[in-house]
C-alpha cells in the first residue's frame, strides 16, 4: 500500500516545458500548480487534525463536568456512552487523521515533491548557456538547485499547518469560550491582537535575514568547492593559507548573517513567551473570578485552562516554525538567483533540427565582441567558406579569435552581426542540440566525467556496444593503457573510474579517451582545438594516422599553436586581431613571407624542421608533412 501511495507522484516523470516565472510568488506557484490534488489533500488532512485537536480541551472539561455530576457508582451507567464516544475519537478518529496527514506529507510530498523541484530546476539550469556557468561558482549553482527543493517543500507544508492551527484554534477557542461566557474570550482576543503585531513587526525582518543567510551559505559552498576542485593548483603554488583566508571570509560573513537572524529570532521567541504566559495567567484569573461569582461551572474552568494552554503551545510551535519557514523562504529566494533566470541563448520558438548532407560551412560578415567593448570587437568582418570535406587549419597569435570562431560555430555565443550557415541552413534557426550533434570536438583542456572509462567513451554514442567502444579506443591508441587501469575501489579496465574531471589519468591519457569519444560519435563536422597538445611527439605521431583517417570524408576545422600539426591541412587561415590576414596552403604561405612565415620561423617545437620558404623538408620528415610543402 505504501509503495502504491508513494508512486502517485514520480518526480522525474514530469518534464517541464517552460522555465519558472520571474518573482518569488510565481516561482512557488510554478511548482505548486503541478500538484493541485496534493495541496487539497494537505489542507484537508491538516484541517481535520486541527479540528480533532480542538476537541481535547472540550473533552477534558466534559469529563470534569461528568465526574462532578454523577456519583462514582452511577458514572459509567449514566455517562458511559459519552465517555466511549470520546475514547473512540481519541483511539480511532485522531490516529486515522494523523495517518492520512503523514501519508500525504511523509510518503508523497517529502520525497516526491522535493525531488520534482530538484529535477525540474536541474533540467532548466543545465540548459543554460555556457556563459551562465562561466559567471558563477559551480558549487553555488549546485547548492541552490539541491537546497531549493526541500526549502520550498518545508515552507509550504509548515506554512499550511501554521495557518490551519492559527485559524482553527483561534476561531474555535474564541467561539467556545464566548459560548461559556464572553468574558473568557477577552484574554484570547487580546492575545491574538498582540500576536498579530509581533508577526507584522518580525516576519518581514526574519525573511530578509534568512535570505541573507542563504546567500552567505551559497557563497561559502561555492568557495569551498572552488578550492577543492582546484586542489592541485592550491598545492602546486603552496597557497593553502591563502585559500584559508578566502574561505574564512565567507565563513565570517555567514556567521554574521546567522547571528543577525538568531538574534532576531531570540527576541521574537522571548516576547511570545511573555505573551503566552500573560494569556494563561489572564485566562486563569478570569475563570476563577467567574467561577467564584457563579457565572460559570467547574467544567468551564476545566475547558478554558487547557484550551489557552494549547493555544500557547500552538503559538510556540508556530513561533519556532516561523524562523524555519522564513529561513526556507530565504533559501528559495536565494535559489531563484540561479534557477529563476531566463535562458540567455534559447532556441528560437520554431527551431528545426539541423540536417547535414555534405558539411559545407560559411561564415558571412561575422562580428563579435563578448559584450565588453563594442569599439574593440574580437572578430570583425569574417567571411569564410569551407567546402564539404575540406580540412582547414586556423592559426594565429594568442587572442586572435581562433577559439571564438569555433565557439560561434557551436553557438555557445551569438554573433553581434552576420550569420553562420551549414549546408545553407542558418544555425541561429536550428535547435542547439541538433547543431552540436553534428559536430565532434576535441578540446585542448580535456575534462572527463567522474565515471567509468566506458561511460566517458560511450558519451559520444550512448547506444554503442562494448565492441564499438573498444574499437574506438584502439583507434585512439588508448586501449592498451585502459586495460591496465585500476581505480581506488578495485574496478579495472573499462570499468575503472577516472576521478573528477579525469584527474586519475595523465593529460595524454585524457586526450586519448576524448579522441576515442569523438571517433565513436562519428559526426560529419570535426573540430580539433589543440587536440594533440597534451601528447608527446611519439604519442602524437601514433595518433596522427588515426586522426587522418578520422578526417576523411569530414569537414575539419583544426586549431593549433604547434604549426607542424596542421601544416598538412588543405588550407590554412591566419587570424590576427579578429581579421583574416592570410589564406592558403602551408607551402603558399611560406613563400608569401607574411605572418604565417614569421610564426613558422619562430616555432621551436614540432616535427618539421624550420625550413626556409621553398626549401625541401628535413630528412626523416613524415610523408604527410612532406606533401604539405
Amino acid at each position: 500500500m505504501l509503495r502504491w501511495i508513494e508512486g502517485l507522484l514520480e518526480p522525474t516523470q514530469r518534464t517541464p516545458t517552460e522555465p519558472p516565472n520571474r518573482g518569488l510568488g510565481r516561482f512557488y506557484w510554478h511548482y505548486l500548480r503541478q500538484i493541485p490534488w496534493l495541496i487539497v489533500a494537505l489542507f484537508a488532512t491538516g484541517l481535520v487534525v486541527a479540528l480533532l485537536d480542538v476537541t481535547i480541551p472540550l473533552f477534558i472539561g466534559r469529563v470534569v463536568t461528568l465526574v462532578s455530576q454523577y456519583r462514582p457508582a452511577r458514572l459509567l451507567a449514566e455517562a458511559g456512552p459519552q465517555l466511549l464516544a470520546m475514547a473512540l475519537i481519541f483511539l480511532l478518529a485522531r490516529p486515522a487523521a494523523l495517518l492520512a496527514q503523514f501519508l500525504v506529507t511523509n510518503q508523497i510530498i517529502n520525497p516526491g515533491f522535493t525531488n520534482l523541484v530538484r529535477w525540474q530546476t536541474h533540467w532548466h539550469v543545465v540548459r543554460q548557456s555556457w556563459t551562465f556557468f562561466q559567471n558563477d561558482f559551480a558549487g553555488r549553482i549546485a547548492n541552490r538547485v539541491i537546497q531549493t527543493g526541500p526549502a520550498l517543500r518545508d515552507s509550504m507544508v509548515s506554512g499550511t499547518n501554521a495557518v490551519w492551527y492559527i485559524l482553527v484554534y483561534g476561531g474555535s477557542s474564541v467561539a467556545l469560550l464566548s459560548a461559556m461566557n464572553w468574558h473568557l474570550a477577552l484574554p484570547v482576543l487580546g492575545w491574538f491582537a498582540a500576536y498579530a503585531v509581533l508577526l507584522v513587526r518580525f516576519v518581514p525582518r526574519l525573511r530578509e535575514r534568512s535570505r541573507a543567510i542563504s546567500e552567505a551559505r551559497s557563497t561559502l559552498t561555492g568557495r569551498v568547492v572552488d578550492s577543492y576542485t582546484n586542489i592541485l593548483t592550491v598545492k602546486l603554488f603552496a597557497r593553502a593559507q591563502d585559500e584559508d583566508a578566502f574561505v574564512r571570509e565567507a565563513v565570517d560573513q555567514h556567521t554574521t548573517a546567522f547571528r543577525d537572524q538568531t538574534r532576531l529570532a531570540t527576541g521574537f521567541t522571548m516576547l511570545l513567551t511573555l505573551l503566552n504566559s500573560a494569556l494563561v495567567v489572564g485566562t486563569a484569573a478570569c475563570a476563577v473570578l467567574l467561577y467564584r461569582s457563579g457565572h460559570i461551572a467547574v467544567g468551564a474552568v476545566a475547558t478554558a485552562l487547557p484550551m489557552v494552554w494549547q493555544i500557547s503551545n500552538m503559538a510556540g510551535w508556530v513561533a519556532s516554525n516561523v524562523t524555519s519557514i522564513f529561513e526556507n523562504v530565504g533559501v528559495v529566494q536565494d535559489g531563484t538567483r540561479s534557477i529563476d533566470v531566463p535562458r540567455q541563448m534559447p532556441d528560437p520558438p520554431r527551431a528545426v533540427s539541423l540536417s547535414v548532407s555534405s558539411g559545407t560551412i560559411r561564415f558571412e560578415d561575422i562580428h563579435f565582441d563578448y559584450g565588453r567593448d563594442r569599439h574593440v570587437p574580437v572578430l570583425h568582418g569574417i567571411d569564410l567558406a569551407i567546402a564539404a570535406g575540406e580540412r582547414v587549419g586556423v592559426v594565429g597569435p594568442s587572442g586572435a579569435g581562433k577559439s571564438t570562431l569555433v565557439n560561434l560555430l557551436l553557438r555557445f555565443y551569438a554573433p553581434a552581426r552576420g550569420r553562420i550557415l551549414i549546408d545553407g541552413q542558418d544555425i541561429a534557426t536550428v535547435s542547439q542540440e541538433s547543431l552540436r550533434r553534428q559536430i565532434a570536438m576535441v578540446t585542448q583542456d580535456t575534462a572527463l566525467l567522474h565515471r567509468s572509462v566506458r561511460d566517458n567513451i560511450r558519451y559520444g554514442k550512448p547506444q554503442a556496444t562494448q565492441e564499438m567502444i573498444e574499437q574506438a579506443a584502439r583507434r585512439a591508441e588508448a586501449h592498451e593503457f585502459i586495460v591496465g587501469l585500476e581505480d581506488w575501489l578495485g574496478r579495472r579496465g573499462y570499468e575503472a573510474h577516472v576521478g573528477e574531471r579525469g584527474v586519475k589519468l595523465s593529460g595524454g591519457q585524457r586526450q586519448r579517451v576524448a579522441i576515442a569519444r569523438v571517433i565513436l560519435k562519428n559526426a560529419p563536422i570535426l573540430v580539433l582545438d589543440e587536440a594533440t597538445s597534451a601528447l608527446d611527439s611519439e604519442a602524437e605521431a601514433a595518433i596522427q594516422g588515426q586522426l587522418d583517417a578520422l578526417m576523411q570524408g569530414r569537414t575539419v576545422i583544426a586549431i593549433a599553436h604547434r604549426l607542424s600539426t596542421i601544416a598538412r591541412m588543405d588550407r590554412l587561415i591566419v587570424l590576427d586581431r579578429g581579421r583574416i590576414r592570410e589564406m592558403g596552403t602551408h607551402a603558399q604561405l611560406l613563400v608569401a613571407g607574411g605572418l604565417y612565415a614569421q610564426l613558422w620561423r619562430r616555432q621551436s617545437g614540432g616535427f618539421l624542421a624550420d625550413a626556409a620558404p621553398g626549401e625541401a623538408p628535413a630528412e626523416g620528415t613524415p610523408r604527410w608533412q612532406s606533401r604539405a610543402h
